[in-house]
């Protein structure tokens, strides 16, 4: 197994009573490893292929690299996992994770007991938030809403440097609501894998970009393709574009009239398209309930990285039940 290793400096032992903090980003096909210090700065990064299809081996490849970190370190560190799905509150085992081999299993159980200490898991988007609200581009916000547009949509809640993850472990499930304020066929447009027709998710990821784009010109492009096609005039994409930021600037509109964050920071592929973080906010005025909306539309400051250093963070979120 190939792995990538990266060194901030010059890594030292550290001196007794720091807390050192480590986090897992367990993806699909990599899995990511991080340690960062009292301060956020990271002093050890590693990746590696993430074991297809086998629960043991994956489980058998986190533990490897804990054990290579903690070597490289020469400390003991506090283990935080981002994974996608999350554990139930019924079961204990985890469920809706794209690795579908993790899916009810008791991962947290069994690799608190090949590590023999304790961890905090929770999912990619609850780490994504974090990560921006701790010490990202939301740092001096109290509540922050972080979404992951990418060929799903996710989002996770933090509030005050805490994560809200509910009672039923499902706080920022935000793409499985239905469109808010519906035009004329819109919900039955798209039906979501969930079994629901007009999920968010169905129109504002961006396979549903795309989706949409392929129902009006026939056409099977990528969302930066139709980005591209806009910028250099085409109308068919700029009407799709439009579309989708109508869309999106309702669905936020509601999260503020819920939530009333300060931030909102987009993740995912999604974020890397400018135009959204100046178009939504002129749009969603007209549902948001308030003469005012301050709240404010942002990229990320750490992108990919935000979940590998959120599941890092756990370790200093008391998790808002």
């Amino acid at each position: 197994m190939q792995a990538k290793k990266k060194r901030f400096g010059q890594v030292r032992p550290w001196q007794k009573g720091f807390i050192i903090r480590l986090g897992i980003d367990l993806g699909g096909t990599k899995i990511e490893i991080l340690v960062i210090d009292v301060v956020g700065h990271e002093v050890f990064r590693q990746r590696v292929i993430t074991p297809k299809n086998d629960y043991a081996a994956t489980i058998r490849a986190i533990v490897s690299l804990i054990a290579s970190a903690e070597e490289e370190i020469k400390q003991q560190c506090n283990v935080g996992i981002c994974t996608p799905g999350s554990i139930s509150p019924a079961s204990g085992l985890l469920r809706n994770s794209n690795s579908v081999c993790l899916n009810n299993k008791p991962f947290k159980q069994d690799l608190e007991k090949a590590i023999g200490k304790e961890i905090r898991i929770s999912n990619d988007a609850n780490c994504f938030a974090l990560s921006e609200a701790i010490d990202g581009a939301a740092e001096d916000s109290q509540v922050v809403f972080g979404i992951i547009i990418g060929t799903g949509v996710g989002a996770g809640i933090v509030v005050n440097k805490k994560v809200l993850v509910g009672t039923n472990a499902i706080g920022g499930e935000w793409g499985h609501n239905p469109l808010p304020w519906p035009e004329k066929d819109e919900l039955e447009l798209t039906k979501c894998w969930c079994g629901q027709h007009g999920c968010i998710e169905t129109f504002l990821s961006g396979t549903g970009l795309e989706a949409d784009f392929k129902r009006s010109t026939g056409r099977v492009l990528s969302a930066e393709e139709i980005d591209a096609l806009a910028t250099a005039g085409d109308m068919s994409a700029e009407d799709v574009w439009a579309r989708y930021e109508h869309r999106m600037a309702r669905c936020l509109a509601q999260v503020i009239n819920l939530l009333d964050p300060d931030s909102i920071v987009i993740g995912g592929g999604m974020s890397n398209i400018r135009r959204l973080y100046e178009n939504i906010p002129e749009r969603w005025e007209q549902w948001v309930f308030s003469d005012r909306v301050n709240t404010k539309l942002i990229p990320p400051k750490y992108g990919d990285s935000s979940g590998v250093r959120g599941a890092a963070w756990l370790w200093d979120s008391k998790v808002l039940e």
